[in-house]
């Protein structure tokens, strides 16, 4: 390399340094200007003549975090400090130890909470997920740890491109399965939103650049109609002396791709893209909340307002501290317009979430709201018998996006999670109360144990001491506390149960001269939708499953379709060079393409029933512990949790094109009924030289008709031929796909 190079290097390096010294407000005093200098220079001579895959200079990354963790969370000097160390005792020579000594007990403790665990783990758990247990152990003890690693991981989704295929997948899973759920949680709202836009680039990259082509030529179309909009509001806020800023708020790629799929509905349809916020300088000596009712009713004396969407946070914060007005108005031409209403405070509150309380000593309430958060996750990782992917989906129900207010009887607030129970807010409150749990008055009304509760619900809980625990309860219950305690009750009894199930198994299948092995576990599992043996075993045990039926389901060939020919890139994963064959692609590539005889039934690939992919899906494969290959839709909920948890297992896979194989496909059809509307849409179908009907299913009320027709088809190009062939029909409104298949 030249001296030119270097020396240009050099010198990026330090701008970037200089730059980060100039965003971190909270760095500026000479003390801790000392601390980040001494934190770069040993970093920058640990990370010395080490490269990133990108070609860059290592020590650019934990400037880059440092930038983030400094600017747009807004963390002080040790926090800043130690993001420029976060790599340095895993990658360097430099030991825990030589930190502590260095820069002290805080800054060390932080990084040993960064630092990533290269232990070996029990097979039967995955790596990433005791990883991630054990940072919450560490974040419960201090805060920072989660903000640089939020930081860290916002880096890596930004320097994504440089990394393999099943990398990418594997870290973009990650990502939208936790990260950003955690970001939300801690009210880090703009890198939520961004963690969100870059795992949908890497997941869904067609789909991405769709709805970020729409969304950009949206915006340029309708920039004179929030300007037509917000005049009107300018001038009356300015007249009633409101010192404020207002601008366009644009809806992330990935929360409108969310509704697109939610609600089954075009780009063109999703209805609130158009939004303002209006951040002001409360006048002091009146409280924020009645100035923002006050901007509130200005504006709607001058838009309607739509009531069912008025959203009040500044009465009741949401627990992650959020503060905010949101009202929806009928703006000048017939849209709907959100708007939100903030005050500066709120605003850095929404955008650097909890990081920013500490600038406002008086919200001691948001921050104690933070601990109570921090101590139920404590309380879960507390139990040294929890199984780590069973805590990481117990955990993942707590990163709730949607809270609810409960009331005691004595008028105290309890934040509960929107979809939990009588028997939630009954381990909530003690562990006791919930075993003793026999129902709840709601609103002076008697309900079960399972009864859904509703904000603003007044809730008295009802207990005998005769009541013992039930396991069936773990079946209406949401949140992770209520989960490990009901868990907790059964340990030694759930063992029992597993060990009389194995042995009643193996009685069965000794009987049909067969022993247990991994293969029928698994048809077994599969046949029953459940997530591992021990859960089937303790079925049987339980006697919820017979085994009557056990040679139809050891015999039965129809649960999956065969995948034939579909190209795959293996990257690290285990040399499957036997089933592969070379073949040159026409940019004169060679990739790896997986061949088996259309004679020949193998059951090392697999298409997975929870999502069915057809052939033009955008998918991925999982590698089972047997190593079949199972193949997902990538929007697959399963799939995004394998890929967060498993991504060691992950490869990314391709279709080939080809006619060879039927594979079977759901639509939903909807309209207003219609005599021969039925014989209209079969004879499309039959009409349709490339699919094949299974079944139909019409229902008709109050002259409106929804439908179900399954179909073998062949890939997504036919089926989607045949959907807009069938929105032709006069009288069908809408025809959509259904992806997830329930037990067909």
């Amino acid at each position: 390399m030249s001296e030119t190079v270097k020396i240009s290097e050099e010198q990026e390096v330090k701008q970037y340094f200089n730059e980060l010294i100039e965003l971190c407000p909270r760095c500026q005093t000479a003390e801790g200007r000392k601390l980040i200098q001494k934190a770069f220079d040993l970093a920058n001579e640990a990370h010395k003549g080490v490269r990133r895959k990108s070609g860059e200079l290592y020590i650019l990354h934990p400037l880059a975090v440092a930038r983030i963790v400094a600017d747009e969370i807004g963390l002080g000097a040790k926090g800043v400090a130690a993001a420029l160390l976060h790599d340095v005792v895993e990658d360097t020579d430099y030991t825990l130890d030589d930190i502590e000594g260095i820069f002290g007990e805080k800054v060390a403790g932080i990084v040993d909470g960064l630092t990533k665990l290269d232990g070996v783990f029990d097979q039967t758990r995955s790596k990433q997920a005791e990883n991630f247990r054990k940072l919450l152990l560490t974040m419960v003890e201090d805060i920072r740890v989660i903000l640089i690693k939020l930081a860290d991981r916002l880096h890596n989704m930004r320097t994504l491109d440089s990394m393999p295929e099943h990398k990418r997948l594997k870290i973009a899973g990650e990502t939208l399965y936790l990260y950003a759920p955690l970001a939300h949680r801690l009210g880090l709202y703009s890198i939520k939103s961004e963690l969100e836009d870059l795992a949908l680039k890497y997941e869904h990259p067609k789909i991405y650049q769709e709805i970020s082509s729409k969304l950009t030529d949206y915006q340029n179309k309708t920039k004179h109609l929030i300007t037509r909009f917000s005049l009107p509001i300018i001038e009356r806020l300015s007249s009633e002396g409101y010192e404020f800023d207002i601008k366009g708020r644009p809806k992330s790629i990935y929360s409108i791709w969310r509704k697109m799929q939610k609600k089954q509905i075009p780009f063109e349809e999703v209805y609130d893209l158009l939004a303002i916020r209006i951040v002001f300088k409360p006048n002091p000596g009146i409280p924020e909340k009645a100035q923002c009712w006050t901007i509130y009713s200005l504006i709607t004396d001058i838009y309607k307002p739509k009531p069912d969407r008025l959203r009040d946070w500044v009465s009741t914060p949401k627990a992650n501290g959020y503060e905010a007005l949101h009202a929806t108005v009928m703006g000048p031409e017939g849209n709907w317009i959100e708007i939100q209403i903030r005050t500066e405070r709120m605003d850095e509150i929404a955008e650097r979430g909890f990081a920013a309380h500490w600038k406002y000593k008086g919200s001691n309430d948001k921050e104690s709201e933070l601990d109570n958060w921090l101590q139920k996750i404590k309380e879960v990782l507390d139990n040294p018998d929890s199984d780590s992917l069973e805590f990481l989906d117990d955990f993942k129900l707590n990163l709730f996006s949607q809270e609810i207010m409960i009331f005691t009887p004595k008028g105290d607030v309890k934040v509960m999670p929107k979809g939990s129970t009588a028997l939630d807010l009954a381990f909530e409150i003690h562990t006791e109360l919930g075993y003793k749990c026999i129902g709840a008055k709601v609103n002076y009304k008697l309900v079960p144990l399972s009864y859904e509760l509703k904000s603003g619900d007044q809730v008295e809980i009802l207990t005998s001491e005769k009541q013992t625990p039930k396991y069936e309860w773990i079946n209406f219950v949401t949140t992770a506390k209520a989960k490990t305690r009901i868990k907790d009750a059964f340990k030694k009894e759930r063992k029992v149960i597993m060990r009389q199930g194995e042995k009643k198994l193996e009685e069965a299948l000794n009987e049909k001269k067969l022993t247990t092995n991994a293969k029928i576990l698994k048809k077994l599992q599969k046949y029953y939708n459940l997530p591992s043996k021990e859960e089937l075993y303790f079925k049987i045990g339980r006697g919820t499953i017979n085994l009557d039926n056990l040679n139809k389901i050891l015999s039965d060939k129809t649960a999956n379709k065969w995948v034939r020919y579909w190209r795959l890139s293996f990257g690290k994963n285990k040399d499957k060079s036997s089933m592969v064959k070379k073949k040159t692609g026409k940019d004169g590539k060679k990739t790896q393409m997986v061949v088996s005889d259309d004679m020949e039934e193998t059951e090392d690939y697999t298409i997975a029933p929870c999502c069915n992919p057809i052939p033009g899906d955008d998918v991925v494969g999982y590698l089972d512990e047997d190593d079949k290959l199972i193949l997902h839709s990538r929007k697959c909920p399963v799939a995004i949790r394998l890929m967060s948890s498993h991504g060691n297992r992950i490869v990314s896979a391709e279709w080939e094109s080809h006619k060879i194989l039927s594979f079977l496909a759901v639509i939903n059809l909807s309209g207003i009924d219609q005599i021969g509307i039925v014989s209209k849409i079969t004879k499309v179908i039959s009409e349709d030289q490339t699919v094949n009907m299974r079944s139909i299913h019409v229902e008709s009320h109050d002259g409106i008709f929804e439908g179900t027709i399954y179909l073998y088809i062949h890939n997504t190009e036919d089926l989607n031929n045949l959907i807009f062939n069938l929105m032709k029909i006069k009288g069908v409104h809408s025809v959509t796909r259904q992806e997830r298949m329930h037990g067909n």
